[in-house]
């Protein structure tokens, strides 16, 4: 019988957060969920009663911290809250699962992390992309050689919400806004298949007089690459054209969309386009499409990942490192602003 992870979560103000109560309380084999909290009377009350809660004691945040044989917390406050509750933890040696992204210095994201180095723990940021099957056969191919030496990098992950002005109004508080929120999950990408920038120049815009940059892009340079990310909050249908393009000297993969939108979100098999060279087995010189299947749940191979560095010794495959330097470049992007 597998040992599980007795785990609680920080907050509900994410929006992520209810589904990955969901996917928890799914996977019971692996989890037993104790306990959820939230001190932000305003999130508490809009979100409290959602299906994915019900039967889970509501605690404070420091009853919820004190919870006996207490392994692991998924933190899924709120964004500006983020960094000081996973301190929190961190400083109780609980294993940490942390929605993204981290905070708005780098700073407070480099003492969470050399608390969890000191502390030996698992940490986890919910970059869900690296879980993706179709993306996962991309990294694949450039680790194993097939594309070449890369040399660009197109990368784009847009939605619209030119029609919701409460989202727009909660972007608009974050230095960088659409940008801030949704580019993490390209850059991580990008760090893992060439590593850290040699500079980033980013242009990152608003199309409207409401305060918030809902359209960005930057530009990240290498000694013989370039890749750049795009941000939009008014691409309309932007899920549909989600999209991950890779080039090398010996052939190019290209995602279009990464995820599927609407209902065919979980079954919708994703297609990745594979145009060779050199032929690579199983895989022919010239293009294949490779149905690489559905995305299946969102959230259930990041949170089985977890469950394996924790209980069985899996080494983690994201360095702390590697977390810290998504998060520098996402930063670096931010200051680096150029307006029209």
């Amino acid at each position: 019988m597998k040992q599980k992870i007795r785990i609680a979560q920080l907050g509900i103000g994410h929006n992520h957060a209810a589904d990955k109560m969901a996917s928890l309380r799914k996977l019971d084999e692996y989890f037993e969920v104790v306990g959820v909290a939230e001190d932000n009377d305003f999130w508490r009350e809009q979100r409290k009663n959602y299906s994915h809660y019900q039967g889970i004691p509501f605690l404070s945040e420091d009853e919820l911290l004190n919870i006996p044989n207490l392994d692991a917390v998924a933190i899924e406050k709120d964004e500006p809250g983020i960094i000081p509750t996973a301190i929190k933890a961190a400083e109780r040696k609980l294993h940490i699962h942390l929605d993204k992204p981290a905070g708005q210095t780098v700073d407070g994201f480099e003492t969470l992390l050399e608390l969890c180095q000191k502390n030996n723990l698992a940490f986890q940021q919910a970059y869900i992309y690296r879980y993706n099957p179709a993306v996962q056969f991309i990294l694949n191919a450039v680790k194993q050689g097939w594309l070449g030496n890369i040399f660009e990098i197109h990368a784009v992950m847009s939605r619209y919400d030119g029609d919701n002005q409460t989202y727009r109004n909660w972007l608009s508080q974050f230095k960088g806004g659409a940008f801030y929120i949704f580019a993490g999950y390209l850059i991580d990408l990008v760090v893992q298949m060439l590593g850290m920038p040699t500079k980033t120049t980013a242009f990152l815009q608003e199309t409207r007089q409401d305060g918030l940059i809902d359209n960005g892009l930057a530009v990240l340079e290498y000694p013989i690459a370039t890749a750049t990310i795009r941000v939009s909050v008014e691409e309309v249908d932007g899920m549909k054209h989600r999209r991950l393009i890779v080039c090398g000297t010996k052939g190019t993969a290209e995602l279009c969309p990464i995820e599927a939108s609407g209902s065919l979100y979980y079954t919708q098999p994703l297609v990745v386009r594979l145009t060779l060279k050199h032929a690579q087995d199983p895989y022919p010189a010239g293009t294949t499409n490779v149905d690489c299947g559905p995305l299946g749940d969102r959230y259930g191979k990041q949170l089985l990942e977890f469950y394996r560095v924790v209980r069985e010794g899996l080494p983690n495959p994201y360095s702390y490192q590697h977390e810290l330097n998504i998060h520098k470049v996402l930063l670096n992007a931010i200051d680096q602003r150029r307006m029209k």
